[in-house]
């Protein structure tokens, strides 16, 4: 995851040296003067006046408790600062990261279904999502406070639900204890090189340019979104290899060249936040080339990424792992057509639930195709 307030101020002044006239004011304003008092009276403001400034975007007083726990759009307004914590951490975009690490895993061939590497993976998860994701997440909102101020100013940083000596004592936390979960599964994992303690210190660094002054890369549509793309898919998959197994560089530019389809699904989210990008000076990429041309860019990213990953595994001998890719992207063009192409932005969630899911699986696919 309004009102409008009118202030009529009028200062009068007498002064035997210097008398001033108020000037004539558009709003009606009734004075009635006698020897013993001056009586100001404003007249009624029309309710439909008052109305048409509240935001079109804030959330009814019903909105939804379970949105607001998951961080997304049509949440109920919320008071518990327990709450609030987690409704910044945006428990919905976990799921990509944590699927990430089971894909890394995967890939990795050396994943067991024992105890201990149950208890390596969800460790790995829990510094994936709740943690890193969340630090993420939390640090992006504080410095785009100015922005939801205009586009979603129902939020709890811009609307003060939460104070921001808690914001920043929260983004410390989750950075922290994410760190930290790094360096653990460093040493169960008997590593020499604490390959995963930097991997988890690149991302955090990574989500800080991406979101902080001077280089805010998000300001820039591709490299922001690129960046974000890395981020969701690279960077857990990468976590999940190194614990299990070793991270060679055919993965790396595997994965890399996945996170262009993360760019697509990034400029997703733009199409929603279009007027305070622009008021602020973003260039997303629905502001830089428009709406329309944005939309082609955005499904062109998701859907050539991954015929040219089948392309790659075609090549690598894997025909019938291509083939599953290419029929887990079927379901996602006919989407894109019947949702996302009509309309960006009213259509976004019902997009994204229907198609992601999709994408996600042709990612362990790949994976999978990759350990044999």
């Amino acid at each position: 995851m309004a009102s409008s307030l009118l202030n009529t101020s009028i200062t009068l002044s007498n002064s035997t040296s210097n008398r001033r006239r108020i000037p004539p004011s558009p709003t009606p304003i009734s004075l009635t003067r006698s020897r013993r008092r001056i009586t100001i009276r404003a007249t009624e403001t029309d309710a439909n006046e008052v109305k048409a400034k509240a935001p079109e975007k804030a959330p009814a007083a019903s909105g939804s408790g379970f949105n607001q726990l998951l961080g997304i759009k049509g949440a109920k307004q919320e008071t518990d600062i327990w709450k609030i914590r987690l409704q910044l951490t945006k428990p919905v975009t976990w799921p990509p990261l944590i699927w990430g690490v089971v894909c890394g895993a995967a890939a990795s061939g050396n994943f067991q279904w024992t105890v201990e590497d149950v208890a390596k993976s969800i460790v790995c998860m829990l510094m994936s999502g709740p943690f890193l994701t969340g630090y993420t997440q939390t640090i992006n909102d504080w410095y785009d406070r100015e922005i939801d101020a205009i586009n979603e100013p129902y939020r709890p940083i811009p609307s003060g639900a939460i104070s921001e000596n808690d914001v920043i004592t929260q983004i410390w936390v989750l950075l922290l204890g994410g760190l930290g979960l790094a360096g653990i599964l460093d040493v169960w994992a008997g590593h020499n090189f604490p390959s995963i303690f930097y991997l988890a210190l690149g991302g955090s660094l990574l989500s800080y340019i991406y979101s902080a002054p001077p280089l805010k890369l998000k300001q820039n549509g591709w490299i922001g979104n690129f960046a974000l793309g890395a981020s969701y898919i690279s960077l857990p998959w990468w976590a999940g290899q190194a614990l299990f197994g070793t991270l060679t560089p055919d993965i790396v530019v595997l994965t890399l060249l996945y996170s262009i389809a993360g760019l697509g699904i990034a400029i997703v989210n733009d199409f929603k936040s279009v007027e305070g990008d622009r008021k602020m000076g973003l260039q997303s990429l629905p502001v830089a080339f428009g709406e329309e041309t944005a939309k082609w860019i955005c499904v062109g990213a998701i859907d050539i990424t991954q015929l040219s990953v089948a392309g790659y595994l075609l090549g690598a001998g894997k025909p019938y792992y291509a083939a599953a890719l290419v029929g887990l992207i079927a379901p996602q063009v006919f989407f894109q057509f019947k949702y996302f192409l009509k309309d960006p932005v009213k259509y976004d969630v019902k997009y994204q639930a229907s198609a992601q899911p999709f994408l996600i699986l042709g990612l362990l696919v790949t994976a999978l195709a990759t350990s044999h």
